[in-house]
Order: structure tokens, then C-alpha cells, then sequence
């Protein structure tokens, strides 16, 4: 028995130590969340888990891109849809007009209805860029289309849209053409203006040609939905397969980073226990070189 160095004292304070430290972090593991609380708990994994961050978060800013496509198609395809039931109704007025019963009040009103849904197809296409030359082939109210999305002209002659899809930066995916002001091409036809280009006459109500061009036009639009049907198709599978990788990068993250409650309830249980044998060990420990005393006395 010595009484200058207390082994045992010095021993049941490093357990103490030992077992305050994990004590320590476990309580902060349990209070963050997280398993890594600063680097020195796990330098490898919090090397992955910052990566796998930085790469779920290009795959959220991807998606975004994706969902702003579709939407940008879905608008199109929606002011088609619009045009559609408009020469729809041109067709079903061409005929009426044709009817032998009908005065000639009669069929000036359905001209005057035919004229103004005409109208109506200029101002959603608008007059610009028409792919051979920047001349207008009608007038319209205003310099922006109604067909437009964000500034995007959707019906003209125009360089393709492309976004980026992917995390790398490197994939993108272009949006299919409608230029619908084309020169040659049915609606460039039916809506052409012979006061703004005389090169071409207007199609009237009662032109012999006028359910032809119609026709011509539904079909011309039907092929540039079924366009658009496709690269609509082809976002929504890029925008699931983004995001089953974004969900799987954050399982494998949190299996690096995140706490496992119970598991670490656990160990605070433990380390809370050892703590306090610790701390009776060391009052027991510092009691022994008063037994020196006891025998020197």
C-alpha cells in the first residue's frame, strides 16, 4: 500500500473519463441526429455523405428543369388543343355557310364569326420568325403571342429549347419545333393576310378551298400534338428514373449520417450506468491511502 500514487484512483478516473466521453457523445448524437457530430466520428463517411449531398441536390435542381418542361410542353399542348376546337368550329361554319337555305344575313354572320376566330389562331401564333424570312404574314394586337410561356414564343420558327436533365450537367433533352407560322403549310394558308403580303390570297368563308385548308390544318396540328405527346412521354420516365436515384442517394446517406435512436438510446443507457460506477469506484479509490493513514496511526 502506497500513498504517493493512488493506481487504483488514477485507473477508476480514466474509466471515468472513458466513460463520460462516450457518455458526451452519445447525448449529442441523440440531440443532433446525427451520427457524425464533427468529423473525427466518421472522416470517411462524412467524405461520402457530404458527396452523395451535393449530388442529390444537383438531381432536385434536374428535376426542377424536367418538371419546367414539361410544363412548357404541357402549355403547348394545351393552346393546341385550343386550336383545334377552333377549326373545328371554321369547318362546321364553312358548312353552314354553304347552306342554300340560310339568307345572306345569315352567312355574313357566320363570315364575321369565321374572321374573328381567324384572328384568334394569329394572335396565339403570332407573326415572327416563319423559318424562310422574319416577315410577318398577318397582323396581330400585340409583339408577344398569346402562345407563349415565360417569354418563350411556342408557334414560331425558333432554335430548340434545350434542358439539362441530368446531375452531371452533360444530358440535356430538347423540345420539338411547332412552328405553325411556316410558310406553305395549311394554317400558314388559312390565316394568311393578303393586305400585309399579297403574294397569297385570303381564305374566306366561302372560298372553294377553305374546307380543304381546314383539314389540312386539324391534321397539321394533330401531327404536331402527337410531337409533343412524345417528348412528354419521355420527360415524365426522365423525371421518375431522377427520382428514384434522389431517393435511394438519400437511403444511403442517412445509413452513413443518420442516428439510429433506439441503437443509441442504448448506449446512452450503458454509458450512463458505467459513468456512475465509475464515479463510486473513484470515491472508493480515493478512500484507500487514508488506510495508510490509519496504520501509521
Amino acid at each position: 500500500m502506497v500513498i504517493n500514487t493512488n493506481q487504483t484512483a488514477v485507473d477508476a478516473a480514466t474509466s471515468l473519463q472513458k466513460s463520460q466521453g462516450a457518455l458526451n457523445r452519445s447525448i449529442a448524437r441523440l440531440s443532433a441526429g446525427s451520427k457524425i457530430v464533427q468529423p473525427s466520428d466518421d472522416a470517411a463517411g462524412l467524405s461520402n455523405s457530404e458527396k452523395m449531398l451535393a449530388q442529390s441536390t444537383r438531381i432536385e435542381a434536374a428535376r426542377i428543369n424536367v418538371q419546367n418542361a414539361v410544363s412548357t410542353t404541357q402549355t403547348a399542348d394545351s393552346y393546341l388543343g385550343e386550336m383545334n376546337e377552333i377549326l373545328n368550329r371554321l369547318s362546321e361554319l364553312a358548312l353552314l355557310a354553304q347552306d342554300p337555305t340560310k339568307s345572306g344575313k345569315d352567312k355574313s354572320l357566320y363570315g364575321i364569326e369565321f374572321e374573328e376566330l381567324k384572328i384568334q389562331l394569329r394572335e396565339i401564333i403570332g407573326n415572327g420568325d416563319n423559318g424562310a424570312d422574319t416577315d410577318p404574314n398577318w397582323n396581330t394586337s400585340g409583339n408577344t403571342p398569346s402562345g407563349s410561356f415565360n417569354g418563350i414564343e411556342l408557334f414560331g420558327a425558333r432554335e430548340e429549347i434545350e434542358f439539362v436533365v441530368g446531375a452531371s450537367g452533360d444530358q440535356t433533352m430538347g423540345l420539338s419545333e411547332v412552328n405553325l407560322r411556316e410558310v406553305g403549310k395549311a394554317l400558314s394558308d388559312l390565316l394568311w393576310d393578303s393586305s400585309v403580303d399579297s403574294s397569297q390570297q385570303d381564305i374566306a368563308i366561302d372560298s372553294p378551298q377553305a374546307l380543304e385548308t381546314i383539314t389540312r390544318a386539324i391534321e397539321q396540328l394533330a401531327e404536331k400534338r402527337a410531337e409533343l405527346g412524345s417528348d412528354l412521354s419521355r420527360l415524365e420516365m426522365v423525371d421518375a428514373q431522377l427520382l428514384v436515384e434522389e431517393e435511394n442517394l438519400e437511403a444511403a446517406n442517412s445509413r452513413i449520417r443518420d442516428v439510429d435512436v433506439a441503437e443509441e438510446t442504448t448506449r446512452l443507457a450503458k454509458h450512463q450506468i458505467l459513468t456512475q460506477a465509475s464515479v463510486s469506484m473513484l470515491t472508493q479509490a480515493n478512500e484507500l491511502p487514508r488506510l495508510a493513514l490509519r496504520i501509521l496511526n
